[in-house]
């Protein structure tokens, strides 16, 4: 006899008896086994950082997880991440017919819900699969600076400093105990470092790492040179007790 649970994962439309839907959990189990993604709100604008393991005679200073939507938005992927281009792509459209219509830079929440809608929807028809990616959404509008996470599932939510991936639940919990309000951006960035070298198998050395920042001043978002990110990875050893 099969499990009491068994079938139920085979159409995305079926509903388990306890009313889980286990294609978008398998889908959220891949955001957990892939590689860390950060992002963290600063009083001076957002930052972005991720892990990007290379392999040995890999270009590196090409971005794999780290996509810019507009001027002054970013995301940051973890999972899988050809799915996160589909989901990059969808919001650039939008981004754009949005100038095109009110001639204006599009809302940072704006985005983040119409990737939510998209991600929503591959969860309620037979015939698709779920993205299995999660991303974290950075920017600057007119509200200020915003961070938000949307997953699998097609939930969308703000924070102040978010983790997704391989040891997100650790970085969380360290972020929740070492992240401040009006937090400087070089703060963010030592905090960023700090995070990845937390849960990475590599606890020296920024090759293995990306970052991107979006600022309150200019509103565009920008790459991390690998100057800077070794400034901060200094910092971030200077805190480390």
């Amino acid at each position: 006899m099969l499990p009491a649970a068994a079938g139920y994962d085979r159409a995305i439309t079926v509903f388990s008896p306890d009313g889980r839907l286990y294609q978008v959990e398998y889908a959220i189990e891949t955001v957990r086994r892939g590689t860390l993604a950060i992002g963290v709100k600063s009083k001076d604008g957002v930052i972005l950082a991720v892990e990007e393991k290379a392999r040995k005679l890999q270009i590196s200073n090409v971005t794999q997880k780290i996509f810019q939507v507009d001027d002054h938005i970013g995301v940051a992927a973890a999972g899988y991440i050809p799915d996160a281009r589909t989901q990059v792509d969808h919001a650039r459209f939008f981004a754009q017919s949005n100038r095109l219509i009110y001639d204006e830079p599009v809302d940072v929440e704006g985005v983040a819900k119409n990737m939510a809608d998209m991600a929503q929807q591959f969860t309620q028809y037979a015939g698709v699969r779920p993205f299995g990616v999660a991303l974290i959404l950075a920017g600057v509008d007119k509200t200020g600076a915003s961070l938000y996470l949307t997953d699998p599932s097609g939930t969308y939510i703000g924070y102040d400093a978010v983790a997704i991936g391989a040891g997100s639940d650790q970085v969380t919990e360290f972020l929740e105990k070492q992240y401040q309000l009006e937090i400087s951006m070089d703060d963010a960035g030592a905090l960023a470092m700090q995070s990845i070298y937390l849960v990475s198998e590599e606890k020296t050395g920024t090759r293995h790492v990306k970052m991107a920042v979006i600022d309150n001043e200019t509103k565009m978002m920008r790459k991390v040179e690998d100057n800077d990110i070794e400034r901060y990875a200094s910092r971030a050893k200077d805190k480390t007790p």
